[in-house]
């Protein structure tokens, strides 16, 4: 593993536990056990970092959506998609959990504005494709409410309940959208 990665995933780490704005750049080095000038050699500064972590958590999202692109039968390229986003959610726990973190806090939300914006886009656009081929007539809506959905799911997993049974619910999901 780089150095470049080590530290993002030291980041990663000490972001989750403690928050993006009570995680001075110096813990992050001393969790690493690299200097301060070598995390600013790779990050020009705090938000740059955050922007790789963020960046890094869409490519992992964006994976999600590879493994259906190749089926063609719509209801089995929306079930391939949700199995694909809750496999990605219970191998990467912790990266979605910052990942909603970040996205939800004012401050870390106005420095990935415009990468949010971009993945939402990516997203709902993939996920909307399928719902056309599904029923034209309400992609758009349907692809919302599976949107929200999905996040409400995630919310609850990630962060209310030890117990959540994430296998019985994407079984619920599928059912209720193939």
């Amino acid at each position: 593993m780089s150095k470049k990665e080590h530290i993002l995933d030291i980041a990663i780490d000490l972001f989750a536990e403690n928050g993006f704005e009570k995680t001075p750049i110096s813990a992050v080095c001393e969790r690493a056990g690299v200097s301060k000038g070598l995390v600013f050699h790779h990050f020009k500064n705090k938000d740059v970092l955050l922007r790789e972590i963020f960046v890094r958590s869409t490519e992992i999202i964006g994976d999600i959506g590879k493994p259906h692109e190749v089926i063609a039968e719509p209801k089995q390229r929306l079930c391939a998609l949700i199995e694909s986003i809750f496999s990605s959610m219970a191998k990467h726990r912790k990266l979605y959990r910052l990942n909603l973190n970040i996205m939800l806090q004012p401050q870390t939300r106005v420095i990935l504005s415009d990468l949010i914006a971009q993945r939402n886009a990516m997203l709902f656009d993939s996920t909307k494709a399928i719902f056309e081929d599904i029923s034209e007539e309400s992609s758009t809506v349907l692809t919302h409410l599976f949107v929200a959905e999905i996040n409400g799911i995630a919310l609850n997993y990630l962060y209310f309940y030890d117990d959540f049974p994430l296998d019985e619910v994407k079984s619920q999901l599928t059912k209720k959208y193939t």
